[in-house]
């Protein structure tokens, strides 16, 4: 048997491989995380090992600019945000523009029924975090999804529809951001995304075939409804156009009043009528008492470069900065893209990092977060003492590391950089792809379903299967948990990289991987972006890795050591990006996996 014949690594697969397999490698002076990393080898190591294997999930060329950079997830979007840029705007009225226009656009994760988190960095350095993230209607409580036997109950009432939803934070939260930093008026940032609405926007050959997919579901949670459907009842095709009337109308509201346009007045109407009608539970009090939050960002040092990125209730920022700090001292370079020695450390590191978000992370404003434990080295050193080259850790013994004296109690990412040096790194999200399925009657836009980013019930998977515990419970008025992992990073106190994604549970590992591509691989920005990705979320116990992301000989040796491997066809994440380069320009990094697009000037 030939393992570069092996596409899926089951069970069955992995017992005859195991059966056969070569002994480990053998690891001697095994570094610590307090140990000094040694020179490079890159990532062409990966080509060494099988000269026939691409590192890439294909190529793409770079986009570059001198004056400014837009990495979204629509080239229409991303268009927005430099005209906006031309017109005299600074980074956060392209994030601005551009969030509104992925709500026309990209309906499959852009929105004004969701929230989202925002990170900025002004040209002088200052750094604000903003959570525009949805919340816990008041009527919530904590085992709403449970049956009398507090089992959760039959047909997903947490992913599909009206009860699936929190109150949406994306309008307050964008204004907020408007109000404090924005240069242009509020109506010359809202017209793109109008315009697009009123006129028709050309379907890409990914949102025509979104669009299909969810026709019987948007039958389902829409009776009487042709939202996204089309009059005549058959699929969409790519260059159709696609035009909202009813969205175009929501968005003039909001164009006209600000957050009033949406939380008050005709569009809080349809959006009340529309819970009462489907049995969800979001009331007119919901709607006035929602107010996006400023919070203190998370900022810490990875090998002299300054990472700052989002924090609670997204579990992202702190996440990221457990993987950094339990890889920061191992020979990364030497070792090579996607080795087998390189893999096992950071796949490790995945485990206890999920291991620890599900026992400790939640909202802020109901549950204490270690944050500062979490990222001690004193801490982190003692999570990382049962790990073995030799062997996999056993994610069945691995559980939320122990804090002494503390006390328990689909998606869109977007990168902007301006002339000036402002950068924003945003992402926000429905949660799953077209969130609920339910579009406001008369409204024309999606409702999210964030309810099940809660943990429903203690140590029962979600959607994308992270567990949860207390930390995470539903309440009334609560954030429930993200994994968005919107980031900027500094070098020699200046703007370096802009970096985001979507992608659930996979944000995380795939925000860590491309940053690693860049400061450990010496890979550009969109290599960085283009290059293959795997995940290791703690439970369930398995890497999945996208098709061909390693050679037939670094499997060999992992499989050896007790990992269990998963190729997979779908992709993982979808990465934008942006890097300040030596000579002053940026470069977008936007993901091929996708119609994401990097727009420079």
């Amino acid at each position: 048997m030939k393992l570069k014949h092996i596409v899926l690594l089951s069970s069955t697969t992995l017992g005859l491989l195991w059966s056969c397999k070569t002994p480990a490698v053998q690891v001697t002076n095994t570094p610590s995380p307090i140990s000094k990393p040694k020179e490079n080898q890159g990532f062409y190591q990966f080509l060494n090992d099988d000269p026939n294997a691409s590192p890439f999930v294909a190529k793409k060329e770079p986009v570059y600019g001198q004056n400014g950079m837009v990495a979204a997830t629509h080239p229409e979007a991303s268009k927005v945000g430099v005209e906006i840029m031309k017109k005299g705007g600074n980074a956060i009225d392209a994030a601005i523009a551009t969030q509104f226009a992925l709500a026309v656009v990209h309906p499959a994760a852009g929105n004004i029924g969701g929230g989202g988190f925002l990170v900025f960095r002004d040209k002088k350095g200052n750094t604000y975090t903003l959570d525009y993230r949805e919340k816990a209607p008041e009527k919530a409580s904590r085992d709403m999804y449970l049956d009398e036997k507090g089992n959760v109950k039959a047909g997903q009432p947490s992913w599909y529809g009206h009860l699936a939803s929190g109150t949406p934070g994306s309008v307050d939260g964008l204004e907020q951001a408007h109000k404090r930093f924005g240069k242009l008026s509020w109506k010359q940032i809202l017209q793109p995304a109008i315009d697009l609405a009123e006129n028709g926007v050309a379907l890409t050959a990914r949102e025509a075939r979104g669009l299909n997919r969810i026709k019987e579901d948007l039958l389902k949670y829409n009776p009487g409804k042709t939202y996204f459907i089309k009059a005549d009842g058959t699929e969409w095709k790519e260059g159709e156009l696609l035009i909202q009337k009813d969205l175009a109308k929501t968005l003039r509201r909001i164009q006209s009043e600000g957050r009033k346009g949406f939380y008050e007045g005709e569009t809080a109407k349809l959006l009340l009528a529309e819970m009462n009608k489907g049995g969800g539970i979001i009331t007119q009090k919901d709607l006035d008492n929602y107010h996006a939050v400023w919070r203190d960002a998370v900022v810490e040092n990875y090998k002299g470069l300054k990472v700052i990125t989002m924090p609670p209730p997204s579990s992202g920022g702190i996440a990221l900065m457990q993987l950094l700090k339990y890889v920061e001292n191992y020979p990364l370079k030497k070792w090579g893209w996607h080795s087998d020695s390189t893999t096992q450390v950071m796949i490790e590191a995945e485990r206890r990092v999920f291991a620890d978000r599900a026992k400790w992370l939640g909202d802020p404003d109901f549950v204490k977060v270690p944050q500062k434990e979490l990222l001690s080295q004193e801490f982190l050193k003692q999570r990382w003492q049962d790990f073995n080259f030799d062997l996999a850790t056993d994610s069945k013994k691995v559980s939320g590391g122990a804090i002494p004296g503390y006390e328990s109690m689909e998606t869109t990412h977007s990168s902007f950089a301006d002339k000036e040096g402002n950068a924003v790194s945003i992402t926000t999200t429905l949660n799953n792809s077209y969130g609920s399925k339910v579009i406001v009657a008369g409204g024309g836009f999606l409702l999210n379903d964030e309810m099940d980013d809660f943990s429903i019930k203690p140590g029962h998977p979600n959607s994308y299967g992270l567990v949860g515990n207390e930390a995470n419970a539903i309440a009334p008025n609560k954030r429930m948990l993200s994994s968005m992992t919107p980031t900027i990073v500094e070098k020699d106190g200046k703007l370096f990289m802009i970096l985001g994604t979507p992608g659930g549970s996979t944000i995380i590992t795939s925000v860590f991987q491309v940053f690693l591509n860049v400061v450990e691989h010496d890979m550009n920005m969109q290599q960085a972006v283009d290059a293959l990705r795997f995940h290791h979320q703690w439970l369930p116990d398995r890497t999945t890795f996208e098709e061909g992301g390693f050679t037939p000989q670094t499997l060999q040796k992992l499989l050896g050591r007790g990992y269990k491997m998963e190729s997979q066809k779908n992709t993982i994440g979808r990465m934008d990006c942006i890097l300040l380069l030596p000579n002053g320009q940026y470069e977008g990094g936007a993901d091929v996996r996708a119609d994401d697009t990097a727009v420079g000037y």
